[in-house]
C-alpha cells in the first residue's frame, strides 16, 4: 500500500513573535515493512538557519531556526509512503519470562537493541501499581504476543480516550490513575508495564490511517498524529507493534515517524520561541491511498 501522507502543525500568537528555534522529526522511517519514497517539509516564514542529522536512534531531526518577526507560523511535512504487512512470525511464541531473559543477555548495543528500551526514561518512570496490573496478562509460561495482545486489549478496554483529560506532561501513574488519556498515555502505560516485568518496549511516533463509516465520504484532515508500542519478542521474531488506543497490531495503517523510549525521544515539533501572549495550535493530518487520491 502506497500513502501520500500531509501534516500540518500551525501556530498563531497573540502578540508577534520575534525568533523560534524548533527540533522537527517529520521523516517517515525505513523499516522492515516501510520504505519513504520521498519527503519534504515546507515551513513559513522561511528558517534562516537548517541542518539535518540523525539521532542515536536511527531518526532524522531537522533543526532550523528562524529569526523572521511572525504572527503564525506554518510547518507541513509532505510524504509519500510504502507500506507492506509484517512477514508471519519466523520463530515461535516464545514465553515472556525466556524473553526477559533473553534481552538481559543481549551483547548488542546498537540502536535497536533491546538494552535501550528496558528501564525508565524521562517519561517513563516505572510504577508498582502499573506493573501489577500489566503482571495479570502475563501468567507463568504464556507466550510474551499473547500476552502483550492480551495487555493491550485491556488498556483499550479500561481506559477512557479523552483527550482534555491528560496533558504532555501527565506521567503515567497520573494517567493510570484516573484510567483516562489519548494514545501517547495508553502507549507510555503499556510501555511502563512491560518494562515493570523486565521486558523491552520502545516508544512509536507515527500517523493512522482513519476509515469512514460505510457510506459517509472522508473528512479532510480526519486522520491523526498517534502512538503506538513496539515490543521486543525475543531474538527470533524480534520487534512487533502493537496498538493499545485500538487493541490491534500495528500493521498496513499504522506509518512510523519515529522510534525512542518516550514521546521526549520523538515529539513531531519540539522547540521555543521568543515573545509573549498566547499561542494558539492546529494540527491537521491527512493519510491517503495513492489509488484513491
Amino acid at each position: 500500500m502506497i500513502y501520500d501522507i500531509d501534516h500540518l502543525t500551525a501556530y498563531s500568537y497573540e502578540a508577534p513573535v520575534s525568533s523560534a528555534s524548533l527540533a522537527l522529526r517529520l521523516t517517515p522511517r525505513n523499516t522492515l515493512t516501510q520504505r519513504s519514497l520521498a519527503h519534504e517539509v515546507r515551513i513559513s516564514p522561511e528558517p534562516d538557519h537548517a541542518t539535518s542529522h540523525r539521532d542515536y536512534f536511527g531518526n532524522v531531526v531537522e533543526l532550523v531556526s528562524i529569526d523572521t518577526q511572525h504572527t503564525e507560523l506554518q510547518i507541513r511535512s509532505i510524504a509519500r509512503v510504502e507500506v507492506a504487512p509484517r512477514p508471519e512470525l519466523s520463530g515461535p511464541d516464545l514465553a515472556w519470562e525466556c524473553v526477559s531473559r533473553a534481552a538481559l543477555s543481549e551483547r548488542d548495543l546498537s540502536a535497536a537493541a533491546p538494552t535501550h528500551f528496558m528501564f525508565t526514561s524521562p517519561r517513563i518512570r516505572l510504577a508498582r501499581e502499573v506493573t501489577h496490573y500489566a503482571r495479570a496478562s502475563f501468567t507463568p509460561g504464556r507466550g510474551i504476543v499473547e500476552a502483550c495482545t492480551d495487555l493491550m486489549t485491556r488498556i483499550r478496554d479500561d481506559f477512557d480516550y479523552r483527550p482534555d483529560a491528560t496533558e504532555i506532561s501527565t506521567s503515567i501513574a497520573e494517567a493510570f490513575a484516573q484510567r483516562a488519556g489519548v494514545c501517547q498515555d495508553f502507549a507510555q502505560i503499556m510501555i511502563g508495564g512491560l518494562r515493570g516485568l523486565g521486558l523491552p518496549a520502545a516508544y512509536v511516533s507515527g500517523y493512522l490511517r482513519t476509515i469512514p463509516p460505510p457510506g459517509k465520504p472522508r473528512l479532510q484532515g480526519a486522520d491523526a498524529t498517534h502512538a503506538w508500542v513496539s515490543a521486543w519478542t525475543g531474538p527470533d521474531n524480534g520487534w512487533i507493534g502493537f496498538d493499545p488506543t485500538n487493541a490491534i497490531l500495528a500493521g498496513m495503517d499504522h506509518i512510523t515517524l519515529a522510534i525512542g523510549r518516550d514521546f521526549s525521544d520523538v515529539s513531531p515539533v519540539y522547540g521555543v520561541f521568543v515573545g509573549s501572549g498566547e499561542n494558539e495550535l492546529k494540527v491537521e493530518v491527512d493519510v491517503i491511498p495513492v489509488d484513491a487520491a
